[in-house]
């Protein structure tokens, strides 16, 4: 006869808000098919309690306090390619899900999800369906024509954001004056933008840059 505990789904739940991460522990609690084996509060946690415990899925946030969530997806993945990871995030950037789904995330849910919602995720992730819900879905789809910003036009943009004027961007990524003038010129035309402060704003809104 098959082990009661056989038909468990096994789940790494990775926050670090502890209150939060209670209250998720609780909601799947509610189901009788999940376990919650191990919580992590970092990505270093995170990647290590997934070697340790070999969980069906990690529920992700992605706000850390050492590595980025896409990071952590890519070092999880990196250790055992067939990994279900769902993250359960406020982030709802397009660019941010882009990033994580290429990664190789399976399902993105926003926090606030319904409850049953929510547990439906996770047990369509087991049997092997990627969950992408209309409302996140419909986030990419409104941009997949736009081009995406470069490595570099992200890096201006994020100093940009920080306060630094043309002059310390240069200094800083040694490169001219002019190269990054024309940088923020390209980044302010892909994100339709009327000037820095508005570039940045968008930049964070679709998840780019964060703060």
């Amino acid at each position: 006869m098959a082990d009661q505990h056989d038909d468990l789904i096994r789940i790494l739940c990775v926050d670090d808000h502890p209150v939060v991460r209670q209250g998720i522990a609780a909601v799947l609690a509610s189901d009788p098919l999940l376990e919650v084996v191990a919580e992590a509060t970092t990505g270093e946690n995170a990647i290590e309690a997934f070697r340790q415990h070999g969980p069906d899925i990690t529920l992700l946030d992605l706000h850390l306090p050492d590595l980025s969530g896409v990071e952590v997806i890519a070092a999880i993945r990196q250790h055992r390619a067939d990994a279900r990871i769902v993250v359960l995030t406020t982030e709802a950037g397009d660019a941010q899900i882009q990033r994580c789904l290429e990664a190789g995330a399976v399902g993105y849910v926003l926090k606030g999800v319904a409850m049953a919602e929510l547990l439906e995720i996770l047990r369509a992730v087991h049997r092997g369906e990627r969950r992408i819900p209309g409302a996140v879905a419909s986030r990419v789809a409104a941009h997949l024509a736009d081009p995406p910003l470069t490595y570099r036009e992200t890096q201006i943009v994020r100093l940009i954001a920080e306060g630094h004027r043309n002059k310390e961007i240069a200094a800083q990524l040694a490169i001219s004056d002019e190269t990054v003038k024309m940088h923020v010129k390209h980044l302010m035309e892909k994100l339709g933008a009327n000037d820095r402060t508005h570039a940045v704003t968008i930049a964070i809104r679709r998840g780019f840059i964060s703060v």
